[in-house]
């Protein structure tokens, strides 16, 4: 069973929540980010690169300097003030007319480490080490991991009993997503989400923020080996999360776009591509795959249908029945010379949320030779995986809308 605890956040003021939310670090880079970092927002302690001029580099001492300065300064002017007491808080999300309710509450490292809370992405070190900097020299998770649940209808119930009464934010971002949050201070319901969650809820799966993730659990082991009469419970053994109802989220396709066509012409790639899949010329107006095992293609102006030949796939083959395995396997590996998705430096990875539109784009521009977008994975497939300890291949499941960061913040003392 997982382990939960309420915390003692630092949040905005109401009055200054539009200006202080922001996106997630790793949703944009440093020239998006100093864009649209206004005076108080907190791409200014995520991002503390666009405080330099030029933008330096975000790995720099310097830049972690900056960060722990602005932190600082933030709480000093009363942009960031801490609850007075541990609280759980909901967090309710809304795009296109669809809204999911979660919790933002700390998760214990050892979950982490021993495997209930589980993963489905591999993480690079690089982004590891420089997310653990991050949280141990601010001695605090900044940002939030996004977990899922299975089915627990008492805590769905909470979950809207909470929703149905007055909310402490609620503001409508800049990509027209809404954002509404509530603070749970009665101790008797605290107590009765502990215990749901501690007695009922088996695992916690990471939806986004594998390496926040594996950040925090190492500051907290790190923490825990300097530490004697250790007892479990100490505050840096704990992580922020929002954890929602896997039935409410929605996963969208992540998909691919190549530099080059391994020195083949268009004609000879499409006759390789004939072997393994059967193509439909679909003309100039974007196409999105209808079902699993369809593709679709932008190549030389034109959209294409790709549809992978029956026994192409393994159904009973938990990664090798998902499409981004198919496309690595067939097309990516075999015709295109790509074998390491991770490292290799021909391909990039466009989310969905991005439309079919900055696929052709990118081809038109003549930066990418081709590009293919990929049909969803599913919920189902996601926890298939991560129950079984497999991990999917890198860049598979794009959640949106992704959390707000500076709703909440956890510190670890």
């Amino acid at each position: 069973m997982v382990r939960v605890k309420p915390f003692a956040a630092l949040r905005p003021p109401r009055n200054l929540v539009t200006e202080i939310a922001a996106p997630p670090y790793d949703v944009v880079n440093s020239r998006e980010a100093k864009a649209m970092a206004g005076e108080k927002s907190l791409l200014h302690i995520t991002r503390p690169e666009i405080d330099f001029d030029p933008i330096a580099d975000e790995h720099s001492q310097p830049v972690y300097d900056k960060a722990v300065e602005n932190f600082r300064s933030w709480q000093e002017k009363g942009w960031l003030v801490r609850d007075p007491k541990p609280c759980y808080y909901v967090y309710a999300q809304t795009m296109d007319g669809r809204t999911q309710y979660g919790f933002v509450l700390c998760a214990h490292c050892d979950d982490y480490l021993n495997g209930t809370i589980k993963k489905h992405e591999l993480t690079r070190k690089d982004k590891e080490d420089d997310r653990m900097i991050h949280v141990r020299i601010q001695n605090a998770n900044i940002e939030p991991v996004f977990f899922a649940f299975k089915h627990n209808s008492g805590l769905e119930e909470i979950l809207s009993q909470v929703a149905a009464g007055p909310s402490e934010y609620r503001y409508t971002d800049s990509n027209g997503f809404g954002h509404e949050f509530w603070t749970v201070t009665d101790d008797a319901l605290i107590g009765r989400i502990s215990d749901l969650f501690t007695c009922e809820v088996d695992a916690f799966y990471i939806a986004d923020g594998h390496h926040r993730s594996a950040a925090a659990a190492r500051v907290g082991a790190e923490k825990a080996a300097l530490k004697a009469g250790r007892t479990g419970e100490e505050e840096y053994n704990w992580f922020m999360a929002v954890a929602f109802p896997e039935s409410q989220l929605r996963i969208i396709d992540y998909n691919r776009v190549v530099k080059d066509l391994n020195g083949l012409s268009h004609k000879q790639f499409l006759e390789l591509l004939s072997e393994d899949f059967e193509i439909v010329a679909k003309g100039p107006e974007a196409f999105r795959p209808e079902h699993l095992h369809n593709f679709s293609m932008y190549l030389g102006g034109q959209w294409y249908s790709l549809t992978a030949r029956p026994g192409r796939y393994d159904d009973s083959d938990p990664i090798g029945v998902l499409d981004v395995t198919i496309l690595s396997n067939l097309v990516l590996d075999r015709i295109l010379g790509i074998h390491d998705l991770r490292t290799d430096s021909r391909i990039d990875f466009v989310g969905g949320i991005r439309g079919l539109g900055e696929l052709s784009a990118r081809v038109d521009s003549s930066e990418m030779e081709v590009a293919f977008a990929l049909y969803p994975v599913s919920m189902k497939q996601l926890t298939d995986i991560a129950d079984s300890g497999n991990i999917m291949p890198p860049k598979t499941t794009w959640f949106e809308p992704k959390l707000q960061s500076g709703l909440a913040i956890h510190t670890l003392d």
